[in-house]
This record gives structure tokens, C-alpha cells and sequence, in this order.
């Protein structure tokens, strides 16, 4: 879908390479540009799931005839993506404004915790710090409970990763209509608060509480997750009363008088009590094969590896093991697609020969 648009990553670190795989998987041309003589991130492989389907250059932007090389880049490229804290690319030269000198259709995504402005926009964090600050945290956990949340994915993904490239991708389609780019600041602060909007949407109807576990979601029995007696878990969301119905049905509690209740929140710490109890009766795989095929919306917890062998991923393919690595496939999925296989990812600076003979129209 993206074939044809080059996009230009400067390294960086989590929603940032996951903003140019993402553009990868679409079909764009994302060359990253790694640090010269640097090696990967410490904890981080030598050749990044992440920059998959990318090509590679390095350079040093502390030199000037790298500078020089960059600035080549940018006069080819549709979109840029950069992490750094605001400032440091301006410092170095290639900031917006110098970008756009040179391409003024350039759409230049930044990509920051706390934005590009405000009393935060210098200070550290990480993907916790954001979204606890954006409110994004709040209901993250049952009540009593510290909040916690999956490592990355609400802050730097959903919230960081994924407004970016939706900020490249209308500041493309605004640059091709108007030869105007364009800045894209994209906060994990905003976007994880804009993603709580579903949430205010529930608050409307008067059933967001600001008292956790007392709201739709994050305080009823039919809405949480429950251990088996091998160590398991089931995730139980039957919200609508016709998916609870077959929910307790198949429980065996449709007869009783209490689980009735459905939406009496004075009931549902009690409710949650009885339903940890009952499944704490049976394994994963025998509430797993209760559920399976209905509509009571009631499903395991799977790990990365276990959801790999699940039927659903052998119908979808959406986990695929290459190279020894567990990944999961593009996403979304559009008509008339080949059968996607993983690309390999570039060593650093695998392909500055070839870029540069690009840039020099000698390829």
C-alpha cells in the first residue's frame, strides 16, 4: 500500500523503529540510519526483529560529510522519523526547518514521551511515567491493586507507535495534495489520554467511575480474569446480558439468584470471589474446551508461544517463526496481498554502499 514512499528512520529506541517497521510492513522504503561504529542497544539483538524489511546506512550526524549524506536522504524521502528529545536534532542541524529547506513536502515525525513543548518535554521517562501521568494508567488493574500494565504496549506502542504513523500517513496524503509538509509531534502522553476517550464515552452513560472497580470494565465479575487449577487463567468480558446469560448457563449458575444481578455493583466483589472459586475447579484446557465455539466471550490467556499453536493462528497466520524468532505478521490485512514472509533485518549498515551509489545515481 505504501510502495513507492521513502521513509528516513533515525535510531532510536521502541516506538520509534516500531513506527518504521510498521511503514516497512505497509511497503515502504524505510532506510534507517545507525549510528557509524556503534553497536545494537544493550539488551537489544544485533539485527532487530524491528527493522524488518528496512535497508541500512550508517553515518555519523556529528560529521559534516555524513551531515551531508543525510541531508541527500531527506531531498528522497516522503516522511522522516526521529526520538530524540526536542532540540537535539535542530542542535545537530536537521532540525524541521532545515529538513523542509531542503524538502518542503517532507512530513518530519517526531516522536517524544512527553511532546515537543510544555513543562516535561526535557525531562526523562519511560512508557509507565507517560501513561500514568495521561491518566491512561488508572484502570489498568482490579481495586487494592497497584496499577500495572503490558511492558510498552498501551504507552510506547498504542499510545507512541501507532499515532505516529497515523500522523505520517495524513501528513502524507495533505503533502501530496498540497506539496506542503509538514511536523508531526507525537506524545505517548497524547495519544495514550486519546485513546481514553472510549473510556469517556462509558463516563458519558454514567458508567466510568473515578473509584476503580466501580465502573463497567475494571469492576465487575463478568470483566476480569480468573485462575485455573493448573496455574491458568481464563479472561472472562460477557458484558451484554445475552452473552452473560450463556455465560452463567454454561457455569452452571444460571438458576441463581445473585449472578442474576448482573449490573449491582454491590454484588460484585462477592460475585468475583464465587467465580475465582469455581474455576480454580478445573484446568485451563477444561474450561477452555467448556467455552470453546460459544458466545459467552470467555477465552484462555496464552503466551506469545502458545497462541502460535492455536487453531485461530493456523488459519489467520498471524504469529510466524523465522530465523528462530517468534513474530507476528503485518497488520491490517488488505484484498489482493500476496501471502506475506518475513523479511530479514539488516545488519547495521548493511546497505550503505548501495544507498549511497542511489544517492550519487550510480545504482
Amino acid at each position: 500500500m505504501l510502495q513507492g514512499i521513502r521513509i528516513i528512520e533515525v535510531e532510536g529506541l521502541g516506538p520509534g523503529p516500531f513506527c518504521g517497521m510498521l511503514m516497512a510492513d505497509l511497503g515502504a522504503d524505510v532506510i534507517v540510519v545507525h549510528r557509524k561504529g556503534g553497536g545494537a542497544t544493550p539488551g537489544m539483538p544485533e539485527k532487530s526483529l524491528l527493522d524488518r524489511g528496512k535497508r541500512s546506512i550508517a553515518l555519523d550526524l556529528k560529521d559534516p560529510a555524513d551531515i551531508d549524506t543525510f541531508k541527500a536522504l531527506v531531498a528522497t524521502a516522503d516522511g522522516l522519523i526521529e526520538g530524540f528529545r526536542p532540540g537535539v536534532m535542530e542542535k545537530l542541524g536537521l532540525g524541521p526547518a532545515d529538513c523542509h529547506a531542503i524538502n518542503p513536502a517532507l512530513v518530519y515525525g517526531r516522536m517524544t514521551g512527553w511532546g515537543q513543548n510544555g513543562p516535561l518535554s526535557h525531562a526523562a521517562g519511560h512508557d509507565l511515567n507517560y501513561i500514568s501521568l495521561s491518566g491512561a494508567l488508572w484502570y489498568a488493574s482490579p481495586p487494592g491493586q497497584p496499577p500495572l500494565t503490558p511492558a510498552t504496549l498501551v504507552g510506547d506502542i498504542g499510545g507512541g507507535a501507532m499515532y505516529l504513523a497515523v500522523g505520517l500517513l495524513a501528513g502524507l496524503l495533505n503533502a501530496r495534495a498540497t506539496g506542503k509538509g509538514t511536523v508531526v509531534d507525537a506524545a505517548i502522553y497524547d495519544g495514550s489520554a486519546h485513546m481514553m476517550n472510549l473510556l469517556m464515552s462509558i463516563a458519558q452513560a454514567g458508567n466510568l467511575s473515578m473509584q476503580r472497580g466501580q465502573s463497567l470494565l475494571d469492576g465487575p465479575h463478568w470483566s476480569r480474569t480468573y485462575r485455573t487449577s493448573d496455574g491458568g487463567f481464563m479472561s472472562v468480558q460477557c458484558l451484554e446480558p445475552k452473552f452473560y446469560a450463556i455465560f452463567l448457563d454454561l457455569m452452571g449458575l444460571a438458576d441463581d439468584p445473585d449472578f442474576q444481578r448482573q449490573f449491582d455493583r454491590d454484588l460484585w466483589p462477592a460475585l468475583t470471589d464465587r467465580l475465582a472459586a469455581l474455576f480454580a475447579t478445573k484446568t485451563r484446557d477444561e474450561w477452555t474446551e467448556i467455552f470453546l465455539g460459544t458466545d459467552a466471550c470467555v477465552a484462555p490467556v496464552l503466551t506469545p508461544e502458545e497462541a502460535a499453536s492455536h487453531p485461530m493462528n493456523t488459519a489467520r497466520g498471524t504469529w510466524i517463526r523465522a530465523d528462530g524468532t517468534l513474530q507476528a505478521a503485518p497488520a491490517p490485512r488488505f484484498s489482493g496481498a500476496a501471502d506475506w514472509q518475513p523479511p530479514e533485518s539488516p545488519s547495521r549498515g548493511q546497505n550503505t554502499a548501495e544507498i549511497l551509489a542511489e544517492l550519487s545515481g550510480n545504482s
